[in-house]
């Protein structure tokens, strides 16, 4: 479903066990920077109403993953800690050159918010089905309906806007760079890395 060119390495999974404060400190800034990146499509945007619409919708529910995932960091006596670099989100955003048609750029933005949140979802589905913490998995198997909601969303938004045929090509080359990343990655306890 998400079309994905690589999948997650399952072994993924024991190194997130090792350490779940850190998983839950880059997934609430996983969720803070979403909820940001729902603000600057508002801000950047304003003249899209559906998308603006659907933008303050998607902030409120990022924010409210934030908030669960900080009262999980809570309750098991942590604290949020710093954020991280995401160096999955870095890499990724290098892909579409710079510049263009404000078209061309929110069409660009959003392939890349598509693809964060497929990839976050197919992490979760991991999680919820490879987690040895049955309540933990729960926890990621509810969040992950919702990554794949966002997913759509985004993916529509795209090809809504932009002409058709170009923005599934677009799609499809950024999904093969985006599994040359995965590559190097999977070897930390964050959401992407």
């Amino acid at each position: 479903m998400l079309g994905l060119k690589l999948p997650t390495d399952p072994r993924w999974v024991n190194i997130v066990e090792k350490n779940v404060e850190e998983i839950l400190t880059d997934h609430a800034f996983c969720e803070q920077k979403a909820a940001s990146t729902a603000i600057s499509f508002i801000v950047g945007f304003p003249e899209y109403s559906d998308l603006v619409t659907e933008m303050t919708a998607l902030v409120k529910e990022e924010i409210s993953h934030f908030k669960m995932v900080h009262d999980r960091i809570l309750a098991n006596g942590w604290v949020l800690g710093r954020d991280r670099r995401d160096d999955y989100v870095i890499k990724l955003i290098t892909f579409f050159p710079k510049g263009g048609s404000r078209t061309t750029q929110l069409v660009n933005r959003l392939l890349y918010a598509a693809l964060i949140e497929a990839r976050s979802c197919e992490r979760f589905r991991l999680l919820s089905e490879e987690l040895e913490d049955k309540e933990l998995a729960e926890f990621y198997y509810k969040l992950m309906v919702s990554e794949a909601n966002h997913y759509t969303m985004f993916l529509g938004f795209a090809r809504q806007y932009g002409n058709l045929e170009e923005v599934n090509k677009k799609w499809q080359d950024l999904l093969s760079f985006e599994a040359e990343i995965m590559k190097g990655l999977s070897k930390d306890g964050t959401i992407h890395g």
